[in-house]
């Protein structure tokens, strides 16, 4: 397991990895169940890792959003709503996609496993999505579609994701279970997961699993104390689906990435 502490702009904006989005979906189940303009804190994130011996990631980072009646910003995004009503919201954003990795960070016996040469690999580089988002919400839940797509040529892919959360209340306290899909296309799934034809020149295996469909499961918490004081966590599991178990990348036997996200924040 890796313990890092880190605490700088680029943080801010983008906590790690797949965990940005745990971090970005947290605060947006906050800023539904408790709405303020501002909130400052600080978290600590963790990812299960389904790269070949790179294992989990854990991570204490800043944790600030900002919620006007446009603009906002929020885990790894920031955006502007061009509509914006109690039961409709329509938005554009740009998002920071931090899904790249080092291969010194994975196992070299864990990869020889799967007949991967370590030394053969290259890294996978982060990248920045453009998007466009559309949410409805109603007394049977709320729903969230959401259409990014690469803007740095990093992968020239895009993903697809639908979510549906239903909020409960307890007191003071927001219980909010979710199911959703992501759809990778086929470049961005090629590229993460896949291998690269220079890789492949120099005698790794060639795979490329092509779009793939991601079900996720999760369940978030939103309590409020003392005044001006805000508890969020969520719990959040991701079900690899064959194509991607199957690359040789990927640690044996691994069918599903869990992550888990606990802050504590104060609203403005």
């Amino acid at each position: 397991m890796k313990i890092d502490i880190r605490i700088g702009s680029l943080l801010l904006a983008a906590p790690f990895a797949a965990s940005a989005q745990v971090v970005e979906r947290a605060d947006k189940v906050a800023s539904e169940q408790e709405p303020s303009r501002w909130s400052v804190g600080l978290a600590g994130v963790y990812r299960d890792s389904e790269y070949a011996g790179e294992g989990g990631r854990t991570r204490l980072v800043p944790n600030v959003s900002y919620d006007g009646d446009r603009f906002y910003f929020r885990g790894a995004a920031f955006g502007y709503r061009f509509v914006k009503r109690e039961d409709f919201e329509l938005r554009g954003f740009v998002s920071a996609r931090l899904d790249g990795w080092d291969r010194d960070d994975l196992g070299v016996e864990a990869l020889a496993r799967r007949g991967i040469d370590r030394s053969l690999l290259e890294d996978r580089d982060d990248s920045a999505d453009l998007g466009i988002g559309a949410t409805w919400k109603g007394a049977a839940g709320t729903l969230d579609l959401q259409l990014k797509a690469d803007a740095t040529g990093t992968s020239d892919g895009y993903e697809l994701a639908a979510d549906y959360r239903y909020p409960l209340q307890f007191g003071r306290t927001s219980i909010v279970p979710g199911v959703g899909v992501l759809r990778l296309s086929a470049d961005m799934a090629d590229y993460y997961y896949g291998t690269l034809d220079s890789e492949v020149a120099r005698g790794v295996v060639d795979y490329r699993p092509g779009a793939a469909t991601v079900p996720r499961a999760g369940i978030g918490l939103v309590r409020p104390f003392a005044r001006h004081w805000l508890l969020v966590a969520n719990l959040e599991y991701r079900l690899l689906p064959d194509e991607l178990q199957d690359s040789p990348l990927i640690e044996e036997g691994t069918d599903g990435v869990g992550s888990f996200f606990l802050g504590v924040s104060r609203r403005f």
